[in-house]
This record gives structure tokens, sequence and C-alpha cells, in this order.
């Protein structure tokens, strides 16, 4: 396995564009900080992010593990260009000539998907904890811990994510039109929310029930905008009439969802990989 793991590191390495990726997006990951020192003044009012309770404990690891997961793209890109360099430099068919099974090449490919998704996930932990002790109203032990389960959606949601970008990567062969093809994706699942919220079940909650199943929104709704759960969001939303009560919780269910995306995307990544003639 760290055989396995040492070869795919090693190609990303020696990759300028992957090792350029790799690196910002842990430097922009860090920048989550830097939302701590916006501070304005204008008159009587005051603005001050971090004095607004976004790095209170347990609430500063659903509000990092929301905004880290949007700098998945990043990540994306090299995952998607990985395998489409495998392809272009004809480093797959060397491997596979070289003695390595197909099955191994497809598990070296997840495990390094994995281990992305595992540092993002222990960088985002190391990175609130530091913020939280230092900004948090709440340091209490039992407090500081709650709601972890946050983390182990940002993990799911992240491998989840990847495993897709790896099968596109193995079904376009070419990084821009497998990003073109997420892209296309969440549109298509975008319209199919939207023609059943609005044209098929208007008055219900059944769109949610059988939209919850589609890959990109299950991801999403593993860790839904924690925006409506600030104290001064809901002040604000209680003057407009706005009702900001919902569900803000990890549902298992919805990991269990994920898991078995993920599956499915690395099963037929290997189904690609064995039936296609290299």
């Amino acid at each position: 396995m760290n055989r396995l793991i040492s070869i795919e590191l090693q190609k990303i390495w020696k990759n300028k564009a992957s090792r350029i990726l790799t690196l910002t997006y842990f430097i922009l990951l860090s920048f989550i900080a830097l939302i701590a020192s916006i501070k304005f003044d204008i008159g009587p009012f005051k603005f001050h992010l971090a004095e607004m309770g976004i790095f209170n404990f347990p609430f500063i690891w659903h509000f990092n593990t929301y905004v880290a997961a949007w700098l998945k793209f990043f990540l994306a890109i090299v995952i998607v260009s990985m395998m489409a360099n495998e392809y272009s430099y004809g480093t797959l068919k060397q491997n596979l000539i070289d003695g390595l099974s197909k099955k191994e090449f497809i598990l070296s490919k997840f495990l390094t998907v994995a281990l992305f998704a595992l540092c993002s996930t222990v960088f985002v932990f190391v990175m609130s904890l530091l913020l939280g002790l230092s900004f948090s109203s709440y340091t209490q032990f039992d407090i500081i811990f709650m709601d972890l389960d946050y983390l182990l959606a940002f993990f799911v949601k992240l491998t989840g994510f990847f495993s897709f970008c790896l099968f596109l990567g193995i079904l376009v062969k070419r990084s821009a039109f497998a990003l073109g093809f997420l892209l296309v994706w969440s549109i298509i699942e975008a319209i199919i929310r939207g023609f059943l919220t609005f044209k098929v079940f208007p008055n219900s909650n059944t769109a949610d029930n059988i939209v919850q199943f589609l890959p990109l929104e299950s991801m999403s709704n593993l860790i839904v905008n924690p925006a409506p759960r600030l104290a001064v969001v809901k002040t604000i939303g209680n003057q407009i009439g706005i009702d900001t009560t919902m569900d803000y919780s990890v549902h298992y269910s919805a990991i269990l969802i994920v898991l078995v995306w993920t599956f499915l995307f690395v099963y037929f990544s290997y189904k690609l990989l064995k039936n296609r003639d290299l």
C-alpha cells in the first residue's frame, strides 16, 4: 500500500502544475484564518467577523468545513490531470508493463484521493482548533469537541468528490473535458432539482427526498450553509420575517449515500480501465 501511494505522490510532485495547485490549495485553506482580521467601522456601525461568533466552539467546526469544502476544486484539477497525464505520457501502459495490475493501479489512485481528503481534514482540524482557542468565547473541553462529526462529513465529502473526479478522468481521458463534464453534470442536477421542485412536486418535500440521492447533491447535503446559525443573521431574519430555523446537523444517512457513490465511482473506474484497450 505504501508503495502504491509513493508512486502516485512522486508523479504528482514531479509535475509542476500539479505541485503548484496542491500547494495553492493548502495555502488557501490557511487563508480562512484571515477572516478573523476582517474589521471595519463606518460611524456607529462596527463590523468584525471574529466577534460575530464564527470562531466560537462548536460552531467553528461547521463554518470552517463548509468554507474549506469550496476549495476542493483545486485538488479536483490535480486529480483529473493526474489521470489525463497517465494517458498523455504513457505512464499507465508502462506501469502495467512493469507488473502493476489494473486493480492495483485504481487502488493507488483511490488511496491518493483518500490521502488528499485525510490531509485536508487534519489541516482544517488543526487550524480550526487554533482559531477557536484564540477567539472562541467557550473553551470548555466538552464544548470544544462537540460537533466533530462535521470533520467526518468533510472527509467523506472530499473522498466522494475526488472519487467522482477520478472516474471522470478515466472516462474522458482529457482533464479539460473531464472538468467540463463535471460542470455540465452540476447543471443537470440543478435542472433536475428545479424541475422536481417547481413543476412536479411544488407543495411537498418529495423533490428533496429524491434529489438527495444524486451524487453532487448528496455531497452538498453533508454540510449545509452555516450562516443562518449566526445570532446576527437570526436577528435580521426575525426582523424581516424570514424563518432561519432549519436542521444543520450531519445526517449519517447522507454519509451512507455518499459512501455508496464513492464505492460506485471507484468500481466503475476499475471496470472502465479493465475493459478498455490500452
